[in-house]
């Protein structure tokens, strides 16, 4: 059996659920949901995850472990490492799942490895495992009007206006994930990268 560990990217905290920057967690909330699997706390883990199969039930069904951070994003790293270690898993074979200045909301892009881009949650998991080998679903935010401060652009409600849009993103994110696990990197590429 085929075992992916998928983390979406965020802060933990209802001061923080509607913020740009916890797509990912929106993403990893979303995937539980269609499997009926509710979060549990990781004893030593700071993270909460959904354990699951994709697909049919049976043998062959990879499972999907669906984890969200119990740290801040900048601290995700030693949170995903652990999660790793607990699971005996490599990086390859996990999928980040975040939000992305440098996409426009209405888009994503599905990718392996890569640098950080800026994006702190990246750049924590890349130190703590010392690797960008991984999968990312990178969910298109878009860059902020004006003069204004990326980070007070990403730490700030998604607009009513584009809510209905980051919706059906997040269900097209859940998709690509579930995508990349059951038919591989370049068909979802295909499917989704647009």
């Amino acid at each position: 059996m085929v075992s992916w560990l998928v983390v979406g990217l965020g802060n933990p905290g209802p001061a923080f659920a509607s913020h740009r920057h916890n797509i990912g967690y929106r993403v990893a909330d979303e995937l539980a949901r269609r499997t009926s699997v509710p979060f549990r706390v990781v004893r030593g883990m700071r993270a909460e995850v959904a354990e699951s199969r994709l697909g049919l039930p049976g043998g062959d069904a990879p499972r999907l472990i669906v984890a969200k951070s119990r740290t801040f994003m900048n601290e995700s790293g030693w949170a995903v490492a652990r999660l790793l270690a607990y699971y005996k898993l490599e990086p390859s074979q996990m999928i980040v799942v975040h939000d992305e200045l440098d996409i426009d909301p209405g888009q994503l892009r599905v990718k392996f490895g890569g640098g950080d881009n800026g994006h702190n949650g990246l750049r924590s998991i890349r130190t703590a495992l010392r690797t960008g080998d991984f999968y990312r679903v990178r969910v298109g935010v878009g860059r902020p009007p004006g003069r204004q401060d990326p980070a007070d652009f990403l730490l700030s409600d998604i607009p009513a206006g584009v809510r209905e849009t980051v919706a059906v993103e997040i269900n097209r994110a859940a998709d690509a994930v579930e995508s990349l696990v059951l038919v591989g990197l370049d068909k979802t590429q295909s499917a989704f990268n647009n």
